[in-house]
């Protein structure tokens, strides 16, 4: 019997990077997202070697994993091992960016919205998300540019958005902008509405419309829905609760509820009920984290039920801010420099106002 010895040559290493993608291909197949993309977004000339629903599963797998331009698609699949971004490697030349846009040119084209709707409602039913709770909340996105001709236009039954000036979340109201607005199941925090709307648009004006897909995708309207402040709005409370749904959301300050409270809590306690007493989350030495509500026995000017809610954690917090404000010393001299002033307070930083030359001191 002869044995053949090993020897380094009878042997070749390969080498591939996989990263996160074979997880998310496994997630992508759960949802069955490519069949869904090829039901809404077909591809009519089959001659076309990408169709449009694998040139969007290309792009979802590379805003997952990479987040780079389309005109680096191929370099960016080039860099991953064979078939993981659901192309085989002679079709990865065709992955041109002229190929990618032209496939983003029909999702716009095509029914979003009930696209939207069959991939939350696959999600749903094979991740058993619930859509009992569901949290809402809107941001502004700035663009960089003039985006000159970013107006409402209509294409194909489809209107885009419009990249204008507005109401500027991120402090930068120089630029021009897009107002996303995304809910999540409180389960998880999966997303389960998304859309965007001009850039100049009120938030409080986004709710109706975002309620009612809510329920047409929940199949029922006894869901909870929790906003912030925008939420409450006459038109829209009346709205939600004349279709038979429910909602939590903030009282603003501006409201004339808020200030019969504040002033109330200046002669009387009121009635506090403790609902949430466990250690603190941050700090095992800490300040126990301890919630306490007091339900108004007059409704608000809407008719809805008022509770008011009492966190030891955020009253700490709110008195160390305004010892830190109190602390900090705001130098206020006149243009001619010859007096200075202390006052305190919070000023912006080498801030000219009225002939006082204003500069923040942070000890």
């Amino acid at each position: 019997m002869q044995v053949r010895s090993s020897r380094a040559a009878d042997f070749s290493l390969k080498t591939e990077r996989l990263g996160p993608l074979p997880l998310v291909n496994h997630f992508l197949e759960r949802m069955g997202l490519a069949a869904l993309l090829e039901k809404h977004v077909p591809t009519a000339d089959k001659r076309r070697r990408v169709p449009h629903a694998q040139a969007l599963g290309v792009l979802v797998r590379s805003i997952v994993v990479e987040r780079e331009p389309i005109y680096r698609a191929q370099e960016t699949v080039h860099g991953f091992g064979t078939g993981l971004f659901g192309v085989a490697e002679e079709d990865i030349e065709s992955l041109s960016d002229d190929r990618l846009g032209r496939a983003l040119d029909r999702l716009f084209e095509a029914d979003r919205a009930a696209l939207l709707t069959e991939v939350v409602l696959a999600v749903a039913k094979r991740f058993s998300v619930q859509l009992k709770r569901l949290h809402n909340d809107s941001t502004s996105i700035a663009f960089c540019g003039q985006y000159r001709d970013a107006r409402s236009l209509s294409k194909s039954g489809q209107r885009a958005p419009a990249i204008t000036y507005g109401y500027s979340k991120d402090h930068r109201p120089d630029l021009k902008q897009l107002l996303f607005i995304l809910t999540t199941d409180a389960d998880g925090g999966v997303p389960v509405q998304f859309r965007t709307a001009d850039g100049n648009t009120n938030d409080s004006i986004t709710h109706i419309e975002t309620w009612t897909t809510l329920r047409s995708v929940a199949g029922r309207a006894d869901f909870l829905y929790v906003a912030d402040s925008k939420l409450c709005s006459h038109d829209n409370l009346s709205f939600i609760d004349r279709a038979g749904g429910r909602f939590v959301t903030v009282l603003p300050r501006s409201r004339r509820e808020d200030k019969h409270f504040r002033k109330l809590l200046q002669t009387e306690a009121p009635a506090w009920e403790l609902v949430w007493d466990r250690p603190n989350a941050r700090r095992r030495e800490g300040a126990r984290d301890v919630w306490s509500v007091y339900r108004d026995p007059l409704s608000s000017a809407d008719g809805f039920s008022l509770i008011w809610v009492w966190s030891t954690l955020l009253t700490l917090r709110q008195q160390a801010r305004r010892h830190r404000n109190r602390g900090r010393l705001i130098f206020a001299s006149k243009s001619d420099g010859r007096n200075t002033h202390y006052f305190p307070g919070v000023f912006d930083t080498a801030r000219v106002s009225r002939g006082f030359h204003y500069r923040s001191y942070y000890p």
